[in-house]
């Protein structure tokens, strides 16, 4: 089964987690330090739109980009009303009517770009469409926690459903697979069994700094996480802050 396509209808219920709203004050105080205090925002990778709606929220307008129709529809119907615009593209596909101000990916979807030529050429097409000094703030899972991982089984069970994760990482190639099984309740005996396949890449923090700077931005930052703390050694997750040069 294609990533994220079943899944989209468990999606928001297995990611109750993840602090979207730290990772949004992060990310505004990252932008309103750099004067991104309003205007055009793209949230590529957008979901089911959690990020997306409190981007709108702290005063930004709102793209979200997504491959996936089926998380395009639930991020459609969880914020009906609002006109934040989704568009189904694939991120390699990038085609916006014209530049925004600032672009964040989050949840680690730079990622699932499993070739080093397809994540340069992503950071090129961000570029274009980013207003001059406008800011690209992205997170992606470092090595380190690929390595972390490694070959483990990771299950949940939940009133509602329940999932098997079955990881395994190759140190060589840096590719990451996990195969889940999901167990989803229909009624009240009854649940349904599907599976998908994720694969992911891992990328050392210096490659992705360098083919920034030659897709032409200037990186302000690399972080532990959604904090103001400098990459480390052992970080999990890095944050990318870069801002726009043109004419370069």
């Amino acid at each position: 089964m294609e990533a994220y396509s079943g899944f989209a209808q468990l999606y928001d219920m297995y990611m109750d987690q993840v602090p979207y709203e730290q990772w949004s004050r992060r990310i505004c105080g990252l932008l309103r330090a750099e004067g991104i205090c309003d205007g055009l925002v793209l949230d590529l990778g957008c979901g089911t739109g959690s990020l997306t709606m409190l981007l709108k929220e702290a005063g930004y307008d709102m793209i979200g980009v997504d491959g996936s129709p089926e998380m395009l529809m639930k991020a459609r119907e969880k914020y009906q009303g609002t006109d934040i615009l989704y568009l189904c593209q694939d991120m390699e596909e990038l085609e916006l009517y014209g530049t925004v101000g600032a672009a964040v990916s989050v949840c680690d979807c730079l990622n699932y770009l499993l070739e080093d030529r397809q994540l340069k050429h992503v950071f090129s097409l961000v570029h274009n469409y980013l207003d001059p000094d406008g800011l690209f703030i992205f997170d992606m899972n470092t090595p380190h926690k690929y390595e972390t991982m490694g070959d483990a089984v990771i299950g949940e069970n939940r009133p509602d459903g329940s999932f098997l994760w079955e990881n395994t990482y190759d140190p060589d190639s840096r590719i990451n697979e996990y195969a889940v099984t999901f167990y989803t309740l229909e009624t009240e005996n009854l649940y349904r069994r599907f599976e998908e396949f994720h694969y992911q890449k891992a990328y050392p923090a210096k490659a992705v700094t360098a083919w920034l700077k030659e897709a032409g931005f200037e990186v302000l930052g690399v972080y532990d996480g959604y904090t103001d703390e400098c990459l480390k050694e052992d970080s999990q997750r890095m944050v990318v802050a870069a801002r726009a040069k043109k004419g370069i």
